[in-house]
C-alpha cells in the first residue's frame, strides 16, 4: 500500500464513519465510468483515469464500486486499480455482490450463498486487495433493476450467513445492504450491518422508514439516484421549484442544493453521485460547503 494519504486535504462534506473507516461524506461512484448510456459517448480508459484521480486529490476518500460495473473491457474495478493502485493508506472501496454478468455481457442475479462468496473474491482479485471496507448485498426483491426468481430467490439469513464468514475470515470490514425494506434491515441488525443503501432524494421518499431505522441504529445511509433518476419518466431534483428557489437564494446550482439537503437530512448520510464530467465533479464536491435554513430544508423536505 502506498503511504499516501487524502485526509491532509479538506474532505468534501465533512466527515463520518463507514465500517469503522472516516471518510468524507461525498464520495464517488464509479459505475458512470465504466457504464455509459446510449447517446453518450463512452468513457475512455484515460478520462477514466483522470477523473479517478482528480476525486481522490479532491480529498474523497470512499469509492463505490462492484465487479460488475461495466463490461469485459471497461470493467470498474480494472479503472479503479489502473488509476490508483496502490491506494492511499485512507481509501475505502466499497463494493457490491448480489449480480453478475454473463459472457455475452447480461447482468444476470447471483444471489446464491456460492456466487456471494465468488463475487467477493472476483473483487478482492481485481481490485488487487486482500481486504475490503464493505460489501453491500444488492437484494433483488423489487425494483428497480432485475428481478431474482426461481434458485435465485434466496433467504436473507443464508445470505448473511455467508457475508458473516467472509467477514469473520478478514476478507471483508463491514456488510451492508442495498435495496432492502424496513422489515429486511431491522432482521438484519444483529448481523452487524454498517450500511444501507436505497434510492432516496426529496422526489423519492419511500425509503423514510428504511432511513430511520438508520438513524436509530447509527448505520450509515447512503442513498443511490440522490438528485432523482436519469430515466426520462422520473422527476428530477434540480427541477423542483422549493430546490431552484434555495439555490438562488444561495448562489449554487440546484444540484448542489439537492446535495446539500442531503448532508443536512441525515448526519451519518454518505453521497456516491457519480459522473463522467469533471465540471459535474468538481460542483458535487463544492456542495460540500453549501448550507440551507431552515426555511430552505422545510420547503424541500415538503416535496411530494
Amino acid at each position: 500500500m502506498s503511504n499516501n494519504n487524502t485526509a491532509e486535504r479538506s474532505q468534501p462534506g465533512g466527515t463520518s464513519t463507514l465500517a469503522g473507516h472516516r471518510v468524507a461524506r461525498i464520495g464517488f461512484g464509479v459505475m458512470q465510468l465504466a457504464e455509459h448510456r446510449p447517446g453518450r459517448p463512452a468513457v475512455t480508459p484515460e478520462a477514466a483515469t483522470a477523473m479517478l484521480r482528480a476525486a481522490v486529490d479532491s480529498g474523497i476518500n470512499h469509492l463505490d464500486t462492484a465487479e460488475f460495473y461495466g463490461t469485459r473491457d471497461a470493467n470498474a474495478n480494472d479503472l479503479i486499480r489502473a488509476a490508483l493502485h496502490p491506494y492511499p493508506d485512507d481509501l475505502v472501496l466499497a463494493t457490491k455482490v448480489g449480480a453478475e454478468r454473463d459472457a455475452a455481457g447480461a447482468l444476470l442475479p447471483a444471489q446464491r450463498p456460492e456466487q456471494l462468496r465468488a463475487g467477493v473474491e472476483a473483487n478482492l482479485a481485481r481490485l488487487g486487495v486482500e481486504r475490503l471496507a464493505v460489501v453491500n448485498l444488492r437484494r433483488l426483491d423489487a425494483a428497480p433493476g432485475i428481478l431474482a426468481e426461481g434458485d435465485q430467490l434466496v433467504d436473507l439469513d443464508s445470505q448473511l450467513a455467508e457475508l458473516l464468514a467472509l467477514r469473520d475470515a478478514g476478507k471483508i470490514d463491514g456488510i451492508g445492504l442495498s435495496n432492502v425494506s424496513a422489515a429486511q434491515l431491522r432482521h438484519a441488525l444483529p448481523a452487524g450491518i454498517a450500511c444501507v443503501q436505497n434510492s432516496h432524494s426529496p422526489v423519492d421518499r419511500a425509503g423514510e422508514p428504511v432511513l430511520d431505522l438508520c438513524r436509530e441504529h447509527d448505520i450509515a445511509w447512503v442513498p443511490f439516484c440522490p438528485l432523482g433518476s436519469a430515466f426520462p419518466q422520473w422527476p428530477k431534483v434540480a427541477d423542483q421549484p422549493a430546490v431552484r428557489t434555495a439555490a438562488a437564494a444561495l448562489g449554487v446550482t440546484p444540484v448542489q442544493a439537492g446535495i446539500a439537503w442531503h448532508l443536512a437530512h441525515y448526519a451519518n448520510t454518505l453521497l456516491i453521485a457519480g459522473t463522467a464530467d469533471p465540471a459535474h465533479l468538481a460542483e458535487n464536491i463544492a456542495a460540500g460547503e453549501v448550507r440551507l435554513d431552515a426555511e430552505m430544508l422545510a420547503a424541500i423536505d415538503a416535496i411530494s
